[in-house]
């Protein structure tokens, strides 16, 4: 079933160190079949939340093994007061009442990520029915972010001929000030060390080098210069990390392109992650090059929380949720 090497390779480190993950949307039949794949595979533990009966009468159809998927019905769950009262502590100084509390321990999603919180699972992978508002919002509000004053972010990495590249922000933060742009990018430099990408930056604008004028182009530059004074702290000086901007895409990504209009540039031509100005422009371009150019494409994935929980596109198909799941288990390891 699984086409792309990369997500074999995934599939393959994830095996390493077993991490369980939630899947909230047992209605679904793209989850089910994802969640016997990681199975088979051996990559993950995994626990899909529905309704029992349906889930066996499915797998049953497509001869497929249950013994190690666990099947929780949130209504059902001997854990439910618990994370009830669980959530209205965290939550009931911003006004939750615990009546509210306990209707909404009853969403899956909030149910899912509780667990995270609760220890009893890694990660959480949702989105084939929900919003990605739905299956951020509970993240936000229970797991939070992992450095104080960092705004989350996500990203999504895309397979060009097989080469990894990150783009960020292309699913949460839609139109972010200098500061949220320079932590998009040191999130993402993380991100790539973590998964063995090179973290070369390129804060991406309509204008390389001054070329264009205008307030848009000043926030890059300025994004650009809080990020580079940020990686001389000793969190990053040692890491690699390389930033740049502001670039056009075809600059930062062409060696050709990038000697005429950046020459000198340690980023430049050779760019891996694409840091966008906004949520709109980064979202139509990764759409673009997944439906015109044939490129793979994984993600929203969130970054900077304290546990990942991902998010997954409306009109994904079973593959890509593998994809994600992977991910997120890499993601779970500390």
């Amino acid at each position: 079933m699984i086409k792309s090497n990369y997500i074999k390779e995934l599939i393959e480190k994830a095996k390493k160190d077993i991490k369980t993950i939630v899947l909230p949307e047992g209605e679904d039949e793209r989850v089910l079949e994802a969640a016997h794949v990681i199975t088979e595979a051996k990559a993950a533990k995994i626990v899909i939340l529905g309704d029992e009966a349906e889930i066996k009468k499915f797998y049953q159809k497509n001869n497929w093994d249950l013994h190690d998927i666990q099947i929780i019905k949130p209504e059902e769950s001997p854990h439910l007061e618990e994370y009830t009262q669980l959530l209205y502590d965290l939550r009931k100084e911003k006004g939750l009442s615990r009546e509210d509390a306990a209707k909404l321990a009853l969403n899956y999603n909030y149910f899912g990520t509780l667990m995270i919180n609760a220890g009893a699972a890694d990660g959480m992978v949702s989105g084939a029915n929900h919003s990605t508002a739905d299956t951020v919002r509970p993240a936000l509000q229970i797991i939070k972010s992992a450095k104080k004053g960092r705004c989350a972010s996500s990203f999504f990495i895309i397979l060009a001929k097989g080469e990894p590249y990150i783009f960020a922000d292309c699913g949460i933060v839609i139109n972010p000030t200098d500061q949220e742009m320079a932590d998009i990018a040191l999130s993402s430099a993380e991100t790539a060390l973590h998964f063995g990408i090179k973290p070369s930056i390129a804060m991406l604008s309509f204008s390389t080098k001054g070329s264009g004028k205008g307030d848009e182009v000043e926030k890059v530059k300025r994004a650009t210069k809080i990020a580079q004074e940020t990686l001389q702290s000793d969190e990053y000086k040692n890491l690699g990390i390389e930033i740049d901007g502001e670039l056009q895409a075809d600059a930062a990504l062409d060696m050709t392109v990038a000697a005429k209009k950046a020459p000198g540039s340690p980023v430049a031509g050779r760019a891996k992650i694409m840091v966008f100005p906004t949520l709109e422009a980064g979202n139509i371009c990764y759409k673009m090059l997944q439906r015109l150019g044939g490129c793979e494409a994984y993600g929203p994935v969130l970054q900077g929380l304290n546990a990942p929980v991902n998010d997954l596109s409306r009109g994904c198909f079973a593959e890509d949720i593998v994809g994600t799941i992977a991910i997120t288990c890499l993601q779970a390891i500390k």
